[in-house]
């Protein structure tokens, strides 16, 4: 099922809790009733889907070899049933009647609640791999009871996921747009100033500083948007709009390959729908 043509708000794109909230609940990993149930099995970027007309999670007996090391992790139940999340090796052979969708395709197949599940399960795989050892004394975490901390064996340091807050902003100077592009990107494609707050910052404080630091630009008149989840691996993206107050474009390309002003009428290829960036984007546009 392909994605919208638009969302009603930011909470319903992709990635975000509102877009499971039909299918999926989220429990702790101890609370595995055990049984047969469906699998989130994720090779990278990767999700693993029963083949046919729409994309299924599979179901039953694990249906693969190569785990990387790596036990499966109870999320909860998905339409009722126990559902498991495994990280498998990228060059596992993927068996007959599964196939391999991947959660940043620029036009998804997989449905905007199954991006959201393979998200959530690769933010939850990224935590239980990064978190096995405690960052105070080294020594190995335990599974806190009923919820997804982890707590050291040695020290009793309590450990909780860590989730990066990020800012990303689309700036306007009467009806031009301030975008960017970096290197990695498809060709052609450009997107929003963004990036991680610095110690001691508050959201607005980050977006002066990224957009100066990226651009040589000054802004002013910030609105907030929204925000998203972006599991890759940990992210939480807070959206902004702000006007243009000053500054001649210089672009810092030790981050940027790119940054220019572009016309309404003529704008290059945007990032995809299941961005908040093209959601701001979007209803910019339209508003």
């Amino acid at each position: 099922m392909p994605l919208p043509e638009s969302f009603p708000s930011p909470l319903h794109l992709p990635f975000n809790a509102t877009a499971l909230a039909a299918d999926f609940r989220l429990e702790s990993p101890d609370a595995d009733p055990g049984g047969p149930g469906c699998w989130v099995l994720l090779r990278g970027s990767e999700l693993l889907v029963a083949a046919g007309s729409e994309p299924v999670l599979p179901h039953g007996e694990l249906p693969v070899t190569g785990a990387a090391g790596h036990t499966p992790v109870f999320l909860g139940r998905y339409r009722g049933l126990p559902c498991r999340a495994l990280a498998i090796a990228r060059d596992t052979e993927i068996p007959p009647g599964l196939a391999a969708e991947s959660l940043l395709a620029t036009d998804p197949l997989l449905s905007t609640a199954l991006l959201s599940l393979g998200g959530v399960a690769g933010q939850i795989l990224h935590w239980q791999q990064g978190s096995r050892f405690c960052a105070q004394c080294g020594a190995r975490t335990i599974a806190m009871s009923s919820e997804w901390g982890r707590r050291c064996s040695a020290c009793n340091y309590s450990h909780y996921p860590h989730i990066h807050p990020c800012v990303i902003v689309l700036i306007r100077r009467g009806r031009e747009l301030l975008l960017t592009r970096k290197t990695e990107w498809p060709a052609g494609r450009y997107s929003l100033v963004a990036g991680y707050l610095d110690f001691g910052e508050c959201l607005e404080e980050a977006v002066h500083r990224e957009v100066l630091e990226e651009t040589g630009v000054r802004v002013n008149n910030l609105r907030y948007i929204g925000s998203q989840s972006w599991p890759f691996p940990s992210q939480l993206m807070a959206g902004f709009l702000a006007d243009y107050a000053g500054g001649e474009l210089q672009v810092d390309h030790s981050e940027l390959e790119d940054a220019r002003w572009f016309s309404l009428d003529a704008l290059p290829a945007l990032p995809p729908r299941r961005s908040i960036a093209r959601y701001i984007l979007d209803n910019f546009r339209e508003g």
